[in-house]
C-alpha cells in the first residue's frame, strides 16, 4: 500500500488519541470511589437485620405497655364497681368480701404498674438502640450521598474529556485516506495498536529493536510505502528520529 508520509505521520496522533479514550474509558469503569461506595452500601446492608430486630423490640414494647395500660384501666373499673356496692351496701358479709376483692385488685394493679414501669425501662433500652443504629445509617447515606456526588464529578470530568478526544479523532481521521484508515483501524483491532514510530531502528509497537534485515528492508523502501512492524504488525511511521 502507499500513502503519503504525512498521512502516515497522523496516524501517531491517531494512535495517540485512541490511547487516551482507551485510558479515559478504563478510569471511568474503575473510579477509585466505586469501592468505597460498594463497601460503604455494603455496611449500610448489614445494619439491616439489626435495624428490623431494634424496631420491632420498640413495636412489641409499645404493645405490651398498652395491654398493660389496659389492664390496668380494666382493674381500676372494677375496683370502682366494688367501691361503689361496698359503699352502698349493708350486709357486713358482702361488705367483707367486697372489700377483699378490693385489695386483691390494688395489689393486682400495683403488681401491673410496676411490670408496666420493668416494661417502659425496656422500651427506653431498644428506643436508644434503635436510635443508635439509625444514627450509624444516616452517616452511611451521607457518606453514600457524598461518594456517589463524588463519582458523578469525575464521571462528568471524563465524560468531557471523552467528547473533547472524540472531536479529536475525527478531525484526525477526516485526513486520513480510508484505505490507510482502514488498515490502520483492521492492525489496532487485531494486534492493540494500529501505528508506532520506528525510533532508531526500535519499534515504538513492539519496543524491539528491528534485525539488521529487517531495518535494510525499512531503509530501501519508498518513502510513501505503507510498512508494517514485523514483531507488532503495526503500522510502522518513519521519520528523522527512525535511524536510517
Amino acid at each position: 500500500m502507499k500513502a503519503d508520509p504525512q498521512e502516515q505521520r497522523r496516524l501517531l496522533d491517531l494512535q495517540d488519541v485512541d490511547n487516551r479514550i482507551a485510558t479515559n474509558r478504563r478510569a471511568r469503569t474503575s473510579v477509585a470511589a466505586r469501592a468505597t461506595l460498594e463497601k460503604v452500601e455494603s455496611d449500610v446492608a448489614a445494619t439491616g437485620p439489626a435495624f428490623i430486630a431494634a424496631a420491632g423490640a420498640v413495636e412489641d414494647t409499645k404493645a405490651e405497655i398498652l395491654r398493660l395500660e389496659d389492664d390496668v384501666r380494666l382493674v381500676d373499673a372494677r375496683m370502682a364497681q366494688d367501691v361503689q356496692r361496698r359503699d352502698q351496701s349493708t350486709s357486713t358479709k358482702d361488705i367483707a368480701g367486697l372489700e377483699h376483692e378490693i385489695a386483691t385488685l390494688n395489689n393486682r394493679k400495683e403488681q401491673l404498674e410496676e411490670s408496666e414501669l420493668v416494661v417502659m425501662q425496656r422500651l427506653e433500652d431498644a428506643e436508644s438502640e434503635l436510635a443508635g443504629i439509625l444514627a450509624t445509617r444516616e452517616l452511611f447515606n451521607a457518606e453514600i450521598v457524598k461518594v456517589r456526588n463524588e463519582i458523578a464529578s469525575i464521571e462528568t470530568q471524563l465524560d468531557a474529556e471523552l467528547t473533547n478526544l472524540a472531536q479529536a479523532r475525527g478531525t484526525i481521521v477526516a485526513s486520513v485516506s480510508d484505505e490507510l484508515l482502514a488498515l490502520y483501524e483492521k492492525q489496532r483491532e487485531r494486534y492493540g495498536v494500529g501505528a508506532a514510530l520506528l525510533t532508531r531502528g526500535i519499534s515504538g509497537g513492539s519496543n524491539v529493536a528491528l534485525t539488521a534485515t529487517d531495518l535494510d528492508n525499512v531503509r530501501r523502501a519508498a518513502e510513501d510505502d505503507v510498512i508494517l512492524c514485523p514483531d507488532s504488525n503495526c503500522i510502522l511511521i518513519r521519520n528523522e528520529e527512525s535511524g536510517l
